[in-house]
C-alpha cells in the first residue's frame, strides 16, 4: 500500500494514531473496521485506516477526499 506514490508519504505514526485514537470509527458489515482522524500536519485532511476484523491489522490507509474539515 504504501509503494504507490500518493501514498508513499502517509507517516507510520499517523496511521497508529488513527487505529488507536480516532476521531470516529465505523464497522463494516464483513468486520472490518474503518476508523478516521484529521490529521494537522496534513493540512488538516482526513486520514482513513481500514483495520481487519482483530483490530490490529492495517488493510489499507488514504486520505478520505469525501472528508472536508
Amino acid at each position: 500500500m504504501r509503494k504507490r506514490p500518493d501514498r508513499a508519504w502517509i507517516r507510520t505514526e499517523w496511521i497508529e494514531s488513527t487505529a488507536l485514537s480516532p476521531d470516529a470509527e465505523l464497522v463494516q458489515a464483513d468486520g472490518r473496521i474503518r476508523p478516521w482522524k484529521r490529521i494537522m500536519e496534513a493540512e488538516g485532511r482526513y486520514l482513513r485506516v481500514v483495520l481487519l476484523s482483530d483490530g490490529r491489522t492495517v488493510h489499507n490507509a488514504f486520505f478520505d477526499r469525501r472528508l472536508t474539515p
